[in-house]
């Protein structure tokens, strides 16, 4: 059976194990894309973009840590 093109809000936060609110907000800032359908304007994400989403987060992660390498702690 073939995986739907696009996500409920709640999918998307049980994907990325977050909560429905921090998908929202996401969605409203506009760092992760989506669209409104239907009469009553329901949010969803289409799957490529969640996954879009994902590899830009592994690679703003990876920028980061370059950027604060982990330092051997003095000993106390």
């Amino acid at each position: 059976m073939a995986e739907p093109r696009f996500l409920l809000m709640s999918d998307v936060a049980a994907e990325l194990n977050v909560s429905d609110s921090q998908v929202y907000h996401m969605v409203r800032s506009g760092e992760l894309p989506a669209i409104k359908v239907g009469g009553r304007g329901q949010w969803r994400v289409e799957r490529a973009k969640l996954e879009e989403y994902i590899q830009r987060k592994y690679a703003e992660t990876a920028e980061w840590v370059r950027g604060n390498p982990l330092t051997e702690r003095e000993p106390e």
